[in-house]
This record gives structure tokens, sequence and C-alpha cells, in this order.
């Protein structure tokens, strides 16, 4: 006799829970493609600060390409890069790049290298560090970021690719030396890496968009 209460109770919770599913999945349908779209407009912000637009004519976020190099890397397994382009032409590669070893954990960094093998800006795209002492890497904290702009492997020299604290040409913030040193390790590294692959970057992300276009053909 007091078994249908407690039936009538479990169908009851389980109509809950099957209409909470459908809201929740009903409410992420109808905002996920915003979502993405604010996150892409986000990261062709961040891409257009390192890159003016004015300075390409390519869909920089749609022309990629995605490296395996250990050293360059980190713990990561691959690393995005993103080709910016005018005319056909290379103007600037900007490396989607992780620093493993930032004092309060990885930091991931957008870094922008031009063809004349300058650095066109770095910037920090997250990170978890200690707030008031290595939080200034980020822009909106201090200058320390926009130092890199300009710089390259022979300005300053690199062997003067370091902090000051350890003989080189860049601050360390008071209480904080690991992440800006971690930082200037990871930059100085994608710089050594383009010199070596730079252009070669460029040709792999060719050969790709010319593989991409008979498949959109097709379709289209």
């Amino acid at each position: 006799m007091n078994r249908h209460p407690v039936i009538l109770a479990g169908l009851i919770l389980t109509l809950f829970a099957i209409a909470g599913s459908g809201l929740v999945a009903f409410t992420y349908w109808q905002t996920a493609d915003r979502i993405a779209q604010n996150e892409r407009d986000a990261l062709l912000h961040q891409l257009h600060v390192l890159v003016p637009s004015g300075d390409i004519d390519n869909d920089i976020i749609n022309d990629t390409v995605t490296i395996q190099a250990p050293d360059l890397m980190g713990h990561a397994k691959t690393t995005l890069i993103y080709l910016g382009r005018r005319g056909g032409k290379p103007v600037a590669a900007v490396f989607s790049q992780v620093v493993p070893d930032g004092y309060s954990g990885p930091i991931k960094l957008l870094v922008a290298v031009k063809m004349d093998a300058t650095l066109g800006g770095v910037r920090v795209v997250s990170h978890k560090e200690t707030p008031g002492l290595g939080d200034l890497i980020e822009e909106r904290k201090s200058d320390w970021i926009r130092g890199f702009t300009g710089k390259s492997l022979s300005n300053p020299e690199i062997s003067h690719w370091k902090v000051k604290r350890d003989g080189g040409d860049f601050d360390q913030f008071t209480g904080a030396t690991i992440t800006p040193r971690s930082i200037v390790k990871a930059v100085k590294n994608t710089l050594l890496y383009f010199r070596d692959h730079g252009k070669k970057l460029f040709e792999q992300g060719e050969t790709l968009e010319k593989e991409k276009k008979p498949a959109a053909d097709e379709h289209g």
C-alpha cells in the first residue's frame, strides 16, 4: 500500500531530472554559437594587437600550422601557429606558446615574430601567478610585457636574453624572478625556432591551404 507514493515520488524526481537536463541542453544549444563567436572575436582582437589588421589581408585565425617541437613547447605536445600574410607573402607568425615553468603553473602566451626576425609583440593569454607579484606580466598591470616589442636575437644579443639578476638585459619583478625568467627564456626559444624554421612554416601553411581548397570546391 505504501509503495505507490514512493514510486510516484521517484517518477516525479525522474521527470524533473529529464526536464533539467533538457533545459541545460537547450540553453547550451542556444548559446554555443554565440560563445564560439565571442571567443573567436577575442582571439582575433589579440592577434591584431600583435599583427595589425592593416598589415595582413588573410584570415589569420584559419591560416595555421601545428608543429611538434619539444624544445620550444615545454610539456605541450603541439604548438599552434597563426600565419599572417599580405598578397600571399609572409608577414608574421604568431606562436600560441605555453611556458611550463611559471612560478604558479603554466603560462599561455601569444608571441608574434615578423619576417625580419623582430618581435611584433608578446601578450599573456592566461596564467595563475600571484596577484601583485607575478601577475605584473599582464599588460593591464604593467608595461613589462610590452618591452619585448621590436626585440630580436641581435637586440639584445643572445647571451643577454636573461633577466638582469642572471646577467641579462630584461627586468625582473621585486620578489618575483621565476616568472619573468621563464617568459624571457620562452620568447628567446621562439625566436630561435623562427630563425631556423620560419620560412618552412609558411610553406607548410601554403600546402595545407591548397589541400583545403579542393575539398571546399567539392562541397561548393
